[in-house]
């Protein structure tokens, strides 16, 4: 892909470096993240690492003289400063003086080597790109073995020393500490989907979904692109009789759901196609966006909450979405707006044969986002209503197009957006925002 544009050879930069880096750095970035991200940019990496002990307190130097340093164009530098930044080993920030553009680049510090196979992300890529042979190798010689010490009798420090109350310097550092340690564990996943199946199956949740467990979770989710479904039917191979939950199991579910998805292939990282308009994040402007960004990021049983106006939805419900889910295979957004759809269209009943037959429709077709399937039941709306020009039946449309207001959308948005100073207002506009799916389907 061409990134030319995207900077210029006379834009400067600097390099900072906050955090120390391991003994074995040199190690890990050449044995573990290069067959990830490559030469070039692992290049660039050790690049900067030099820059910013060279040139440090000084003027900023152009992306020119970094073009002369690695011998490579600009194209491949910012290729390579994307492959750093999404592997983490990089932070880019931008600012503009002058009528020209200036970069920072702060350096982050790459795994040691025992650490790096105990990320089940990058282990796992690892693994994928340099083979079974290789990867046992390295981790044989970077991890030590667990070896039997006996039983552990160290003493506590309260068992030694006399406890004394927290001077306030004390109490704040382990407050601060607190507060670190949750946010650093806190995984942006909705498990509430989870935690439904294991309560149907009498599985104790909070013993299984620990927080490392929910970290794992996610990195294979993440990883492998796995939908709801198929993360719960990994979930159930990796948890045996006494309710453990064996993450190496897990991890090789996940692998076979992700191949049998894509004929056999085996994970490996790739640069995107659209890497270059992913890149800059943009947030929903239109009212069909704000709607369809709510459907593309919730998950089937939050929307059925939110539809039950915040009651838990019922088994049932559950029960039959998660059965076509699974056998339809349906991405959670197109089950959302499917959902949202046969609501709209049975009176807000949630009609299991007539969900059924949409669903497989939909399946055959391949719809893989909201917007594809709003699309396609707009679509849909707009010939049934033809039909019923056709038959004159005037009086039977207007009652079938007649508009429900989706409250779930209504009070959701309500949480974020009612403000004290025009309460009346904001709920006007929550009212046409949620009225937007049928608005958009019935639209000409």
């Amino acid at each position: 892909m061409n990134f030319i544009g995207k900077i210029l050879p006379i834009d400067g930069y600097y390099v900072m470096k906050k955090e120390h880096l391991p003994v074995d750095y040199g190690v890990s970035l050449t044995q573990l993240y290069q067959p990830l991200i490559g030469i070039y940019a692992v290049s660039l990496y050790h690049t900067l690492l030099h820059d910013s002990n060279i040139h440090a307190h000084v003027s900023p130097q152009t992306h020119h003289t970094l073009m002369n340093n690695l011998n490579l164009s600009l194209d491949e530098i910012y290729r390579s400063r994307l492959k750093l930044e999404g592997i983490g080993l990089l932070k880019t920030y931008k600012y503009n003086e002058d009528n020209r553009d200036f970069y920072t680049y702060e350096l982050l510090s790459p795994y040691a080597p025992n650490d790096f196979f105990k990320d089940d992300m990058l282990s796992q890529l690892l693994l994928h790109h340099i083979g079974d042979q290789k990867y046992d190798m390295l981790f044989s010689h970077y991890v030590p073995n667990e070896r039997e010490y006996g039983e552990e009798i160290t003493v506590d420090f309260s068992d030694v020393f006399q406890t004394v109350t927290p001077t306030e310097k004390v109490a704040r550092i382990e407050n601060y500490n607190s507060q670190n340690n949750s946010v650093k564990h806190d995984v942006p996943m909705d498990f509430s989907w989870i935690e439904q199946m294991l309560n149907k199956r009498m599985i104790p949740a909070n013993q299984v979904l620990t927080t490392d467990t929910k970290r794992l979770i996610y990195q294979m989710k993440v990883l492998y692109n796995l939908d709801s479904h198929e993360i719960e039917r990994a979930c159930q191979y990796a948890i045996n009789e006494s309710y453990q939950f064996n993450q190496k199991e897990f991890k090789a579910a996940c692998h076979d759901i992700f191949r049998s998805k894509n004929n056999q292939q085996s994970v490996r990282l790739s640069e995107k196609n659209n890497l270059d308009k992913s890149y800059e994040v943009t947030k929903p402007k239109t009212k069909k966006e704000q709607l369809i960004y709510e459907l593309e990021r919730i998950s089937p049983t939050q929307l059925l909450k939110d539809l039950s106006r915040g009651n838990d939805a019922s088994d049932q419900d559950i029960k039959v979405i998660e059965s076509v889910m699974t056998k339809q295979d349906l991405p959670a957004p197109v089950m959302n707006v499917l959902i949202h759809y046969v609501l709209l269209q049975s009176n807000m009943k949630l009609s299991k044969a007539y969900l059924e037959k949409i669903a497989s429709h939909w399946s055959r077709l391949n719809l893989q986002t909201a917007s594809d399937a709003m699309n396609f039941a707009r679509q849909e709306q707009q010939k049934a209503q033809s039909k019923v020009k056709k038959n004159n039946y005037t009086r039977q449309r207007q009652t079938a197009t007649k508009e429900v207001i989706p409250d779930w959308f209504k009070e959701r948005k309500n949480k974020s957006q009612v403000t004290s100073e025009n309460p009346n207002s904001s709920m006007e506009d929550q009212e046409k925002i949620a009225s937007r799916l049928k608005q958009y389907l019935n639209e000409n």
